[in-house]
């Protein structure tokens, strides 16, 4: 084998080199940048809970897999409980709302379950926590469960008629989308405008 063939050998076997370590850093950081969905949803129920004092309730976040609601809040100045389960997102930053050709202008959305179809209780209510990735900024939503039971079964009607050409498009998974106010809906949704910071638990 000439000198030459030698060096272009060693070329190559560099260039891999270089490629194999650019690929791990790349994985490297994707690892890193990747957090965990239970971290998003304790640092979602930690910020409800200090938004919660600084308003002025005693409140405790509950424990266990079994556990019906994330935080019970006692309200001294009336004298009345609530219950609260928290649902927490992490998204980048957006200059304008999201748009769904289905359900229009949309500030954000979270996962749900069929199940919430059916939990109605006037003592329960849903914080949706919106965490802007990279500013790490909050945004708090608080919906009695009426209007997210209400929300959240005419919206998989609308999709599953939208969808009913498709096979197998039976779910338990529904969607609770925030949207704005003046902008038109096919089905009835709550706004930023009636529900960000609603500490005082309005219906």
């Amino acid at each position: 084998m000439g000198s030459f063939s030698k060096v272009v050998i060693l070329i190559n076997k560099i260039m891999n080199i270089k490629e194999t370590a650019r690929n791990s850093r790349a994985n490297f950081l994707k690892v890193k940048n990747k957090i965990n969905p239970n971290a998003v949803s304790l640092a979602g129920e930690f910020a409800v809970l200090s938004q919660l004092a600084l308003h002025g309730y005693d409140a405790s976040m509950t424990l266990g897999r079994t556990k019906g609601v994330d935080i019970l809040i006692s309200d001294p100045k009336k004298n009345r409980m609530y219950k609260l389960e928290v649902k927490t997102n992490l998204k980048n930053i957006r200059a304008e709302p999201a748009h769904s050709k289905m359900f229009g202008e949309i500030v954000s959305e979270w996962i749900m379950n069929a199940k919430h179809e059916s939990i109605v209780d006037p003592d329960l209510f849903y914080c949706f926590v919106n965490i802007e990735r990279g500013a790490g900024r909050f945004h708090f939503y608080i919906v009695p469960s009426k209007i997210v039971a209400k929300y959240v079964k005419k919206e998989h009607e609308f999709w599953h008629k939208k969808h009913r050409r498709r096979k197998n498009n039976a779910t338990n998974m529904r969607l609770f989308r925030i949207g704005l106010k003046g902008c038109s809906y096919k089905i009835k949704t709550p706004t930023k405008e009636q529900c960000e910071n609603n500490w005082n638990f309005t219906k």
